[in-house]
């Protein structure tokens, strides 16, 4: 789930201001995604307490990659708004 290439892109164009906002954004998210995959595959289960624990890094895993996906589709749906807003004006100029 890298997003390196985009993210790199995505501060050298425009306002860097709320690009690198989404870069932050996602690397918090990949980082939090990465722990809670760490405690799901990795914890021992001796007893019940645990298993519920265990449930919970599932529902914050879970969570984590929904937010991820949803900030990732509003940054490409901000560059996609941004390159139509581009391509106009460069056909107006063009007239």
């Amino acid at each position: 789930m890298s997003t390196d290439a985009s993210a790199g892109a995505a501060d050298d164009a425009g306002d860097g201001n709320d690009r690198s906002d989404y870069a932050e954004m996602i690397d918090d998210l990949d980082a939090a995604i990465s722990e809670a995959r760490k405690k799901v595959e990795s914890g021992r289960v001796y007893d019940a307490e645990n298993e519920r624990v265990r449930q919970g890094w599932i529902r914050v895993l879970a969570y984590a990659t929904n937010v991820r996906r949803q900030v990732t589709t509003d940054r490409d749906l901000e560059e996609l708004a941004e390159r139509i807003d581009e391509l106009e004006d460069a056909q107006e100029g063009d007239r």
